[in-house]
């Protein structure tokens, strides 16, 4: 089983569109902070419980991945706290971090961590026979309808995507 660290953004899009439990399906174990877990997984409500419910697991950091975290505050000051913390863990696990935040990717890309956002997710759910072409565009036109507010998608994928299921069909 592969470990990704993921920050809040990916669980608040599958969240808005009511399929929280997509990603868990793939094998990988997603980590998240405990701290993050506590004071970051809030709305909407229930969020945290759900996620470890469905398999997030809430972990320690480790002093070194804390230092990092501190050192990346002068170099990346858009990040808050726990997007810091989540690319440190996945820098020194050598893990994939999964985000959807701008700010954290170009962070992540200068630092040479391989990244995953929801549209990933969704490609590998797809390829894998995780999901079927009728439950992938489900979940694209959602992510497109509730674009712009708390799910912030380039829409130009979401149409790519949306586009080559209706050539497929």
């Amino acid at each position: 089983m592969q470990f990704i660290s993921s920050d809040t953004s990916v669980w608040i899009d599958f969240s808005t569109i009511h399929r929280i439990q997509l990603p868990f399906r793939l094998p990988y174990t997603y980590i998240m902070s405990k701290d993050a877990v506590v004071d970051e997984l809030l709305s909407p409500p229930g969020l945290g419980e759900e996620l470890m419910t469905c398999g997030l697991v809430p972990v320690d950091i480790t002093i070194e991945e804390f230092f990092l975290a501190q050192r990346y505050g002068s170099r990346y000051t858009r990040l808050s706290t726990y997007d810091r913390i989540a690319l440190a863990i996945a820098k020194e696990r050598k893990i994939i971090l999964l985000t959807g935040d701008g700010a954290l990717r170009k962070a992540a890309i200068r630092e040479d961590v391989t990244i995953m956002g929801t549209l990933g997710i969704l490609d590998r759910l797809r390829s894998d026979g995780h999901i079927d072409d009728a439950e992938l565009r489900y979940c694209l036109e959602q992510l497109k309808e509730n674009n712009g507010g708390v799910i912030r998608l380039p829409k130009a994928e979401i149409d790519r995507r949306l586009a080559m299921l209706l050539e497929i069909e």
